[in-house]
């Protein structure tokens, strides 16, 4: 397996240094860093592991562990827009609550950088841009803490927010299964942080209408 190696003296194999990192996914440059190898002789080894299927290339600079016993599409979501942060929302967050059933596609991610599409080995990400005043209403997944994911309430919101304003991306949602422990209340309160006027009265005349059901 391919080495580093320090005046023709051998050091740690690369992969070593990759599970030092103790996360699926990540830049050459921080293993570079890590390994204190250049960035070339670093990119030469990752393209060597890809080659034996240890590792996956997501794209130019960014790599998956392909062995990882944690690696999922949502642990690329962290390195989708660099210097953004980005959460998981929309109808990917709904599935992941179990809100609705049908898998989507793509996986939907918000955050304030522009609007863009990925398409990695790992899937397809949308990323939809929000207003700073609606990037809230998230937090870290789980114990693994690997990705940012809304809450069911704002991953709600975020989706009729979305379809306003996309001249009904989502006009036609899958069915929705919302469990006792949805709070109609705490999604009026993120629906009122919107901005715009015509936007907020549709999402809120919405809410109304789904808390009817």
């Amino acid at each position: 397996m391919w080495r580093t190696s320090v005046n023709g003296k051998a050091r740690e194999p690369l992969i070593k240094f990759i599970r030092k990192l103790r996360r699926p996914v990540f830049t050459t440059r921080e293993l570079s860093a890590l390994s204190g190898k250049s960035l070339s002789t670093t990119s030469q080894g990752l393209r060597y592991l890809t080659g034996q299927a240890i590792l996956i290339k997501i794209r130019r600079g960014l790599w998956a562990d392909a062995n990882g016993e944690r690696l999922s599409a949502y642990s690329l979501v962290p390195f989708l827009v660099p210097g953004h942060r980005a959460y998981v929302t929309f109808l990917s967050a709904l599935h992941f609550h179990g809100i609705i059933e049908q898998i989507p596609q793509v996986y939907t991610i918000a955050s304030t950088a522009h609007s863009r599409t990925f398409r990695t080995p790992l899937g397809t990400f949308q990323v939809h841009r929000i207003s700073p005043s609606m990037f809230a209403g998230f937090d870290w997944n789980g114990p693994d803490r690997n990705f940012l994911i809304a809450t069911v309430e704002k991953a709600l919101v975020d989706s009729l927010y979305l379809s306003a304003h996309r001249k009904k991306q989502y006009g036609h949602f899958p069915e929705l299964d919302f469990p006792g422990s949805f709070s109609f209340a705490i999604a009026r309160q993120w629906a009122r942080r919107i901005h715009a006027t015509r936007v907020r009265s549709t999402v809120l005349r919405e809410l109304d209408r789904l808390s009817a059901r």
